[in-house]
């Protein structure tokens, strides 16, 4: 893109750039979002806490997924996405997601703190798939005159969250820190997330057209193919990465006390690469939204998940080999397996009707977060009966259907959409 269209395209009479607005959002996203896992960073304190088994510290991250998935899905059927201003929504539910997490550090029973850990999940949906609407406001779709360059802005606000939800697991390497403080620092990040959204977001010169409430949207938005096939190249996608980013730290703690580590040196080592490990996802959201802009969504999500499957494929089985190497293939998963992860979004806010964006974005997140619910199960419960080897592997199940579903997508058109399936501002691939 020209220096001259990436100076001028995007900017409002207002004075604000589709730039500042992408650095706006992205703060907001990083610090939000780093309350999806301040839970699971001090599991091992929680449990103590509350005389917990594994199985059930393990609960800890996966009953944030189901109320991610319940919010979700509450706001699909609601459209609130698309009928609601996203200028005072996602503050809102930011700051209830902050206000869930700092009442953790109260509860009397652990039956109290998983409520209070799915009501964190639950507004949290709020606060991402909302993001990538707005964002998209203020860069246009691919083939656009100007401002193309949506690929890497949906990928900068991935990567900023996926760095956020990284930042509990850096805070518990200082030994000085105790839960209390990651739960804490947690729900300021949030609070100040929603105090910088509903000061300064507006929405950009892309906007999509609004429409009345509907209850047929969320159905209707699953039977236009384009967009059935990005949500289940999605599926796939997340089959694998909730898995990996939750289970990482548990593997190379054993690992590291298997290596002669104390349980104290295991969990600061394990925190410290399970933080390398997703914090380096934010990079590869970030180049891997570049890389689509240029050479194609569908093509970057295919090399993504190939990558990230190999490495799921492996990692398990190599543990007879040095520290270093387990960690660097750590650090090339997790870079792989979230780098897609903006670009099937981008995909939906190109594909999907433009009245119905956001229930779209909404929808693909919730049948995403609801399968990894089941898969970190599914791992957990295989590594403690086969152990790490078999458990990862299964991962690499997602993507290769996410692939074949990418594929697809990637060499047919996409139909056009029928007369009266979606009343207003239709649009096909």
């Amino acid at each position: 893109m020209h220096v001259r269209t990436m100076m001028t395209a995007g900017r409002t009479s207002g004075g604000l750039t589709a730039w500042g607005m992408l650095l706006l959002l992205s703060t907001a996203e990083l610090l939000g979002m780093s309350l999806w896992f301040t839970a699971s960073a001090v599991a091992g304190d929680l449990a103590g806490v509350w005389h917990l088994t594994g199985a059930q510290a393990g609960w800890l991250t996966t009953i944030v997924q189901l109320g991610f998935v319940a919010g979700t899905a509450t706001a699909a059927v609601l459209n609130a996405t698309d009928v609601l201003p996203l200028r005072y929504y996602v503050p809102a539910a930011a700051a209830c997601a902050a206000a869930s997490n700092l009442l953790l550090l109260i509860a009397p029973t652990f039956m109290t703190a998983l409520l209070l850990r799915f009501a964190t999940g639950f507004f949290l949906a709020g606060v991402y798939p909302p993001a990538m609407k707005m964002i998209a406001t203020w860069f246009a779709p691919a083939g656009g005159a100007t401002n193309t360059q949506r690929g890497l802005a949906i990928g900068t606000i991935v990567g900023a969250l996926t760095v956020g939800k990284a930042l509990p697991y850096l805070l518990r390497t200082f030994e000085e820190l105790t839960y209390r403080d990651v739960l804490v620092w947690g729900s300021v990040g949030a609070f100040v997330a929603a105090m910088l959204v509903l000061v300064a977001y507006r929405d950009g010169p892309f906007a999509f057209p609004k429409r009345p409430f509907s209850w047929q949207l969320a159905g209707a938005v699953l039977r236009h193919r384009g967009t059935r096939l990005a949500i289940g190249g999605y599926l796939g996608h997340m089959w694998e990465l909730y898995a990996c980013w939750s289970l990482l730290a548990v593997f190379f703690f054993d690992f590291f006390q298997n290596e002669g580590a104390t349980a104290v040196q295991a969990t600061a080592r394990s925190g410290a690469v399970a933080f390398g490990a997703i914090a380096a996802g934010g990079l590869g959201s970030v180049l891997a939204g570049r890389w689509a802009d240029r050479l194609g969504r569908e093509r970057i999500t295919i090399w993504s998940m190939v990558t990230s499957g190999a490495c799921a494929l492996v990692i398990g089985w190599l543990t007879f080999l040095p520290a270093w190497v387990l960690i660097a293939l750590a650090l090339i998963w997790g870079f792989a397996v979230v780098a897609d992860s903006a670009q099937f979004s981008a995909i939906v806010t190109e594909v999907a009707p433009a009245h119905a964006v956001g229930t779209a974005l909404t929808l693909q997140t919730s049948l995403g977060f609801l399968l990894t619910a089941f898969s970190i199960w599914l791992a957990l419960e295989i590594s403690e009966v086969f152990g790490w080897g078999p458990a990862f592997s299964m991962l690499a199940i997602g993507p290769v259907l996410g692939i074949r579903a990418m594929r697809i997508l990637k060499n047919e058109t996409v139909r056009a959409v029928t007369p009266g399936e979606f009343p207003v501002g239709a649009n096909g691939r």
